[in-house]
């Protein structure tokens, strides 16, 4: 890998970083949002939904142009809309003016992931690409040992609004790297794809059943995940008596784990294959799930070794996912493919939580009940992922 491949992956990977924290750090101030906003789990999962209905939508719609142009100054129009968004989470003063945040942050936040990948797909060879996604995926780890962990300490220091002003401010040097350090992309545009019919996406998808399976495993993978996430931090809470204080912990020790794994399941993955090494982890990750949703009062250690595990295990099967997803297209329709596949991820992913949060039940005495159902559902998705994954075929 060369220096300025290097160097590319390491701006995409702050992109990333400071996209994933600031959707991540809503998760684990659930418990203190909740009280704030004296609100139910469910319309928590209404915050953390309306950031992916919001983003699907913007995502589908950026299908239609999205490989008429240049995907960095696509990349750049969408990071600075998300740092205003970010900006304007910061800002809100009530549970309604946040959800309407967290809605211009989705509309934007909606078009990022879908370049960033674009842009690793175009950039190197189906060979070298699960590497390469690793790198990039190692930014959800950096985001869960600083980025999380920091994030509730400024909130537990002065309040919650305080990550949402760090992301931006960060958000500001990154919009200068993307300008200074990231090339023209547009190596797609030589064919002229910009003259085709602009429903041509659709209409590519509906008539190829290898990019239909491509999608139906992203929905499927997602279904099951984000049912389960929103949750893990008011339940350990609310059930097994963990201090809100300790919830930096999980995301501190997780995210160290992953740094050292993810390198070495792309690795893998370039090396024996996608499928295989999807299969193998998906199998490993159902265990961490039915110990976290089954989960007695336990000690934290055992807590944190059952949550490093997840993190492991989850992380792996999402490396070899990114790269069969992404190969299933030519680069002069990966623009438009990856907003569509980013935009049915991330409904997919409002509609997971929206379901975690209609299964689950707080009792009067603040207990959560049915968090073992959402568990088996979520390994049931897991389950049915590895028979759709072994239909997706790589074509670039």
């Amino acid at each position: 890998m060369t220096t300025k491949e290097k160097l590319l992956l390491l701006v995409l990977a702050c992109v990333n970083f400071t996209h994933i924290v600031d959707f991540m750090i809503l998760m684990p101030l659930g418990p203190q949002l909740m009280t704030i906003f004296d609100i139910e789990p469910y319309q928590f999962g209404i915050v953390v939904s309306a950031y992916g209905f919001a983003a699907a939508v913007s995502g589908f719609t950026l299908a239609f142009f999205a490989d008429k142009f240049d995907r960095k100054n696509l990349l750049l129009m969408a990071y600075i809309g998300f740092v205003a968004g970010t900006f304007a989470c910061a800002l809100s003063p009530s549970y309604e003016w946040l959800i309407t945040a967290r809605i211009v942050s989705g509309i934007f936040g909606g078009l990022i992931s879908s370049q960033v990948l674009s842009i690793v797909a175009d950039k190197f060879s189906y060979e070298r690409r699960a590497s390469a996604m690793s790198i990039i995926m190692t930014a959800f780890s950096v985001a869960s040992v600083v980025g999380v962990p920091g994030g509730l300490y400024l909130a537990n220091m002065f309040n919650w609004h305080a990550p949402f002003y760090t992301v931006g401010g960060l958000g500001i040097l990154v919009i200068g790297l993307i300008f200074f350090f990231v090339p023209q992309v547009n190596e797609h545009l030589v064919t002229k794809q910009s003259k085709r019919n602009p429903f041509a996406v659709i209409t590519d998808i509906l008539k190829t059943p290898n990019q239909l399976w491509a999608l139906a495993l992203s929905v499927v993978i997602m279904l099951g995940h984000f049912s389960i996430i929103p949750y893990i931090a008011p339940t350990l809470v609310s059930n097994i008596g963990y201090s809100q204080d300790d919830i930096y912990l999980i995301y501190l020790i997780g995210g160290a784990l992953t740094i050292f794994s993810a390198p070495i399941v792309g690795k893998l993955a370039d090396k024996k294959g996608k499928y295989p090494v999807f299969v193998t982890f998906a199998l490993l990750s159902m265990l961490p799930i039915w110990l976290i949703t089954n989960l007695v009062p336990t000690p934290v250690y055992v807590v944190l070794i059952i949550t490093g595990l997840f993190f492991i295990f989850t992380n792996g099967r999402i490396i070899p996912t990114q790269a069969m997803v992404s190969s299933v297209v030519t680069p002069q329709q990966r623009g438009g493919f990856m907003a569509i596949n980013s935009s049915v991820q991330l409904l997919a992913q409002a509609i997971a939580t929206s379901i975690g949060g209609a299964i689950i039940v707080q009792e009067e005495s603040g207990y959560i009940s049915h968090y073992d159902w959402v568990g088996y559902y979520a390994m049931f998705m897991l389950f049915i992922s590895i028979f759709i994954a072994k239909k997706v075929k790589a074509v670039s």
